[in-house]
């Protein structure tokens, strides 16, 4: 039998864990430095931040709750069953040990622990940190404990709770002005912070969350599609509050440091300086804590994910194995720093985050061109010519390196007929225009098309 109403405290309480799945630490440093830069221009920044770092993720988890499907290969093979394979591979890598594992070390060691080790060789703490850190992380992956858990619960609340603390004393007490607008804040303001909400990587995370959210609402006895996405909604929303609240509060905290601490390289060292100008060395040692044992259960999560998903997509291979090789993988990568990690992440998102988007609008707009392949297909295909030619400019500003003879004929071309190319937007117009004439083909030039559902 259905239950006939949930209650606000149950969507809170899956509110809570879904803010709590996506707020990892390594949130915490794009909005402080997006701070730092954006200067007078704040706050046009900070709503182009909060529409891909908040927006997007709730509509990525309502999107697998609206499409019905039970996770992002079966979403993604509307497609093509191989695109299906590729896409969440890659994705799967992307919030795995490629980038967002080697994060969970790197971060907490700029914010909290290179601080309290001044004397130290940076590259030989940083080795040692990580070694212990993913050695810990390897070991309670393959013995799962109801104590990672209970500590993650723990530490959500805590987290947030010594944020809350910094940002009122930071608006009550502010440590000094907003600084200028820095680069590409000064001209595209609302633009540059769109594309920094890609570095959150939480919209290609919440079609991976939101199997966790689903199943949590389905444990409360909810059983129909409606109610399901209903619940879905509710609880993304409340998990959406949250986090902008955070990313606003943050946002504000990096602003007010530029003029007493001049621009750092990462918004790592500016959490540091804010504990520890409000809180002195006590809010220093408080935060290490917190945010290493974040991290921990964060990289504990992702390692599990990732090689149950390769494990499932490959039986050959064991978890324990796969649980081993992501581990050393995320443990070499993270000892690259993390300035490097973020800067060779870009590329990536640039390729990866405008076919997420995408994919994501074609879910919703699905039951309008009757789910018809050939609109997942045509429309995925030009998003893809776009996005994979973004990928390779920021590889190449990444590098430090001119641009290739083919890249640079290819990228005139699109600055003189893509509209917002220039401000990494170049893919949605194309998009849109695929999705009206491929459904206008779908409906009147083939009439006996597969549907891509079931």
């Amino acid at each position: 039998m259905e239950k006939s109403k949930v209650l606000f405290s149950e969507y809170l309480v899956i509110g809570v864990m879904l803010f709590a799945l996506f707020f990892g630490a390594g949130n915490l440093i794009f909005p402080a430095q997006l701070g730092q830069l954006a200067g007078e221009n704040l706050w046009s920044a900070t709503i182009g931040f909060l529409i891909t770092g908040v927006g997007l993720p709730l509509l990525g988890v309502i999107a697998i709750g609206f499409s019905g499907s039970s996770n992002l290969q079966e979403l993604s093979s509307r497609v093509h069953p191989v695109y299906g394979v590729l896409f969440t591979s890659l994705l799967y890598l992307t919030i795995g040990p490629f980038f967002a594992i080697p994060r969970t070390a790197t971060v907490p060691f700029e914010v909290s622990i290179s601080p309290l080790l001044k004397d130290m060789n940076p590259r030989l703490s940083l080795i040692i940190f990580s070694l212990i850190f993913f050695a810990i992380t390897l070991w309670l992956s393959l013995n799962p404990s109801k104590i990672v858990n209970r500590i993650g619960k723990l530490l959500s609340p805590a987290l947030i709770l010594l944020l809350i603390v910094l940002i009122v004393m930071s608006i009550v007490n502010p440590i000094g002005g907003t600084g200028k607008a820095q680069g590409e804040y000064l001209a595209s303001p609302f633009a540059k912070g769109f594309l920094e909400g890609y570095n959150t990587m939480d919209a290609l995370a919440s079609l991976v969350f939101a199997i966790i959210v689903i199943n949590a609402i389905k444990s409360l006895g909810v059983k129909s599609e409606q109610g399901i996405l209903k619940a879905t909604f509710k609880s993304g929303l409340i998990a959406a509050f949250f986090l902008g609240i955070i990313y606003i509060g943050i946002a504000y905290m990096g602003s007010i440091t530029v003029q007493k601490y001049g621009l750092f390289k990462n918004g790592g060292p500016v959490l540091s300086q804010i504990a520890s100008h409000y809180l002195g060395s006590f809010g220093l040692i408080v935060l290490a804590v917190i945010m290493i044992l974040a991290c921990l259960t964060t990289s504990i999560g992702l390692i599990t994910s990732c090689a149950e998903y390769f494990h499932t997509l490959m039986p050959k291979f064991s978890y324990k194995a796969l649980a081993v090789l992501f581990s050393v993988v995320s443990f070499i990568i993270a000892n690259f720093g993390l300035a490097n990690i973020i800067a060779y992440s870009i590329p990536v998102l640039m390729f990866l985050y405008p076919l997420t988007i995408v994919l994501i609008l074609l879910t919703f707009l699905s039951p309008i061109f009757h789910h018809s392949q050939i609109v997942y297909v045509g429309t995925i295909a030009v998003t893809f010519l776009i996005s994979i030619v973004d990928g390779f400019v920021a590889l190449c500003k990444s590098l430090e390196i001119e641009m290739f003879d083919w890249l640079k004929v290819i990228v005139s071309f699109y600055k003189s007929v893509l509209p917002f190319y220039e401000q990494g937007l170049g893919w949605f117009i194309p998009a849109i225009i695929a999705i009206i004439i491929t459904t206008l083909i779908s409906k009147f030039f083939i009439t006996q098309e597969k549907t891509v559902m079931q």
